[in-house]
This record gives structure tokens, sequence and C-alpha cells, in this order.
């Protein structure tokens, strides 16, 4: 136990230093992460901070490579083991940070997913039997690679669809590491108690950078490795008699938010007869926030969920009071269910109002501003006015933000204007931004973020705010020409 306490420690102070560096690293790349209309955050990110929680787990066991202890000898005594750790994981760690950094498409991400389970397999990490309650050991035969592959490759991507707030999946996979931890020291399983320690000790170190308002995302490359490494690692807490039978249930109830959320899309996406990759704005914590929750209550409920799984869990898996688990496990489904019902509601009420043709106070105000703004800055004696406009615009629309990024031609400058204060009580809490080029101004690009009800760009509101984006446009390019002349006189 006390070398998990050391692992734990040593892990969480190593994410701790190494976050900031790989911050600036990322910066640095351009993997940045802009707010859209899918997104809740409000400001350009970085991303990338997965590769900091690789580094710290890794350093914290490999670090036990150079002392003598028993329980170190025992975890270096699965070299095969740890080989299939590390390939796996440090291959989807790879893929999430190329589409951190490029983009990688859906299905060339799952078939290196199943190429990192499978190394995983065989490597040891196999599901051949499941053990299932009053039913006892169901051999898995031929079809024992296949269901390892499904279990790794589902909760790869259960967390990384999980990851839509900060600080929410990294809190998610710390439950779920104390599961893992738990039921390893009941078992007396050194290399289970080691792997969820260094794991926990690394996602909490990064949290504290990651947790409302994040400075860094930890990107595919993180969500990708802490879903293959707690995938991995509950197969071997989980196993019974040898390490090819496995007591499904505890693991699934251990990371039942992710699991529950990723069935739930992949059920509405088949209904809607979308593609299940497609993705949307309606997962658990996307309807926490329709129903008016703040980014940080939404995040802190969702805990309440993990640790109520957490606790379900750790009661089922002792054995010696499965009803009380399963009560647990009842009612943590039923809140979520009730939460999901009610941002369905929430959804169709909206649907309803557009379908009725009844416009957002959003769109009234946007429809009265625009042509008082357009006429003042048809009338600025010099660009430098256009700032002043804009705000004065965003004060009376209720703008959240509103701003100019990215290099200009020196007409022009780049600036950043956020509204004072906090929404009124009861303001829906979904973000909306929309976001306008300025060919005229360089590579410029002209940024509105508002809170609204349905966290969607409205057409309307889209075409007004393109007409004001349009007209900057042409007021700039009228200035840029005469410039542009005594350049080019100059130079002759």
């Amino acid at each position: 136990m006390l070398s998990a306490v050391v692992v734990f420690a040593g892990s969480m102070l190593a994410a701790v230093l190494l976050t900031p560096v790989v911050r600036r690293f990322a910066v640095r790349l351009g993997a940045m992460d802009a707010p859209d209309e899918r997104r809740v955050h409000a400001r350009v990110t970085p991303r990338l901070g997965g590769i900091a929680i690789v580094a710290a787990f890794f350093f914290s066991l490999f670090a036990l490579s150079v002392t003598r202890s028993e329980v170190a000898q025992i975890f270096f005594a699965t070299p095969k083991l740890i080989t299939g750790l590390a390939l796996g994981g440090l291959l989807v760690c790879a893929l999430g940070a190329l589409d951190d950094i490029r983009g990688v498409r859906a299905w060339h991400k799952l078939w290196v997913q199943v190429m990192a389970a499978v190394a995983a397999y065989a490597c040891g990490f196999r599901i051949d039997a499941i053990k299932l309650p009053l039913l006892g050991d169901l051999d898995m035969g031929v079809f024992g690679i296949v269901v390892t592959t499904l279990w790794i490759v589902a909760i790869i991507n259960a967390i990384n669809l999980i990851d839509g707030l900060d600080g929410l999946a990294g809190g998610v996979a710390f439950f779920a590491c104390i599961t893992n931890l738990v039921v390893a020291s009941i078992n007396n399983d050194a290399v289970v108690m080691l792997l969820s320690s260094a794991l926990g000790g690394a996602t909490l170190g990064f949290l504290l950078f990651n947790f409302s308002p994040a400075s860094i995302f930890m990107g595919d490359s993180g969500s990708m490795f802490l879903g293959y490494t707690l995938a991995t690692t509950s197969i071997l807490g989980s196993s019974v008699k040898s390490s090819t039978t496995v007591a499904i249930l505890v693991p699934f109830v251990a990371l039942g938010l992710p699991i529950i959320d990723t069935l739930l899309a992949m059920i509405r996406r088949f209904l809607e007869r979308r593609s299940i990759f497609a993705a949307d704005r309606r997962h658990i914590h996307h309807q926490l926030l329709a129903m008016g929750l703040t980014h940080r209550r939404a995040v802190l409920t969702l805990y309440g969920f993990s640790i109520l799984f957490t606790a379900g869990a750790i009661i089922v898996s002792v054995g010696r009071n499965t009803a009380v688990g399963a009560a647990l496990v009842v009612i943590t489904i039923t809140a979520i269910g009730v939460v999901r019902g009610l941002g369905n509601v929430d959804g169709a009420v909206r649907r309803w109002l557009r379908n009725e043709r009844v416009r957002s106070p959003m769109v009234d105000r946007v429809r009265y501003a625009v042509p008082a703004v357009l006429s003042r800055l048809e009338g600025v004696s010099e660009p430098r006015a256009i700032p002043l406009v804009l705000k004065d615009f965003a004060s009376q629309v209720q703008f959240d933000t509103i701003g100019l990024s990215g290099a200009s031609n020196g007409v022009l400058e780049p600036f950043q204007w956020s509204l004072s204060g906090t929404a009124p009580v009861g303001q829906p809490r979904l973000r909306t931004t929309a976001s306008y080029p300025l060919p005229e101004v360089g590579s410029a690009v002209l940024h509105f973020s508002w809170l609204s009800d349905a966290g969607g760009l409205d057409p309307q509101v889209d075409i007004l705010l393109q007409l004001v984006a349009d007209t900057i446009d042409a007021r700039i390019g009228r200035e840029s020409e005469p410039r542009a002349l005594a350049g080019h006189l100059r130079s002759v």
C-alpha cells in the first residue's frame, strides 16, 4: 500500500510539473481548440494535455525500477502485461495527438483503436470468460478476442465522448481509478494497485489545470489513453480464479456514466438515422447545461453520479451486500434518465417554438440594433473607432464577448471585449459563437459570443451579423486603397 501511495504522489507531482510545459508546447504547435456551435467553452484553449498525463503515468511506474521493493519486483515480473499496456497506450495517445493537431477521420481512428485492443489481447489482457450474477461463468471460446476488443474500444470512445466539459472526463476517470484501486487492495493485487495509483495521480495533477475554467484540454490524446488504460486495468482488476475470467459487472458499474451516455448516444443516432460518429450537443452534460446549470455545477453533478457508481461497484465487488450496490446503480441510472428526460422536454419546446416561427429574444435584439450599427460603421472617421462602435452594439444586444483575432493589415488592430457582470438568473447557459473572416483586414476573424437557449446559431442572427462583418470589411477596404496606392507611388 505504501508503494501505491508513493506512485500516486509521484505521478501527481509529475503531472503538475509537466502540464505547463505541454501547454506552452501546444500553443507553439498551434494545437488549439476554438469555440464553435458544438463546444461550450468561450475562449481558444490549447489541447494535447493528455501528453502530460501519459508522461506522468509512465514516469511514476518506471521510477519503481530503481527500487528493490517487493512490490516493484512483483510489478516488473509481468513484462508482457507492461509491454501491452505501453504499446497500446502509446499507440492510442499518438493517434489522439495527431487528431488534436491535424484531425483524423472517425473510421481511421476506429481501426487504430482495434489494433491497440488486439495488441492488448496478445499481451495478456483477455476476457476469455465472463462471470455473470446467478449464472456463473460464461466461456467466450473463440469469441474471446472479439469481446476483449469490443470492451477496450467501447471504453476508449466512452471516455472520449464524455470529454465535453472542463474537468469532466478527468474526474470520471479519477473515480474509476479509485474503484480499481479499492478492489485491487481488497484482492491484494499489487499490479492493478500500482497501475490505478499511477493513473489516478496523473489525472488528479492534470485536473488542477483542467477544471473549469480550464487553461488546457486533455484532447483526444488524453481521453483515448485514459479509456484504454481504464479498460485494460479493469480487465485485470476484475479477474477471478484466473486472468481470463472477468466479473464484468464491477468494471461496467465503475464506468457506468460514460457507458450509459455512449449507449444512449448510439441509440439516439440510430433512431434518427444518423452516423453513430456524428457529433451533437445532446449528451448528458449538454442536457444539464440546457436545464440552466452553470458549467462548474454540471461537472460537479456528474461527479456525484460517478461517486454513486464508484460506491456501487465497490459494494458489488465485496459481494457482501449486492442488493445495496444494485440499489445505488438503479438510483443513479434513474437520476441520469430524469436528467436526459428533462433535457429532451426542453429540446422539444425549442423545436416547437421554431416550428411556430416564434422568434427568440436574441433575434429581436439583433434586428433592432443592426440598422443603427451599420449606419455608425459607415460614418466613422477612422478605423480605430470601429471597436468602440462594436462595443456599444454588443452591450445593446447583450453579447457575452466580441473581438477581432488573427493578423491584421495595420488598419484595424485585434481587440477583445467582454460584457461585465453575469447572466441574469434563469438565463440559459449554452454558449453560441459566430465567426466571420474579414479579408480586407488580412487573416483577421470577427467573433461574437453569447448565451442562448438552444446553443445553436439562428439563421436570422447569422445573416444580420454577416451584414455587420461585411460593412466593416468594406469600410476597411476603402481605407486600405489610398494607403496601398501611396505605398506603390513611393516605391516607384
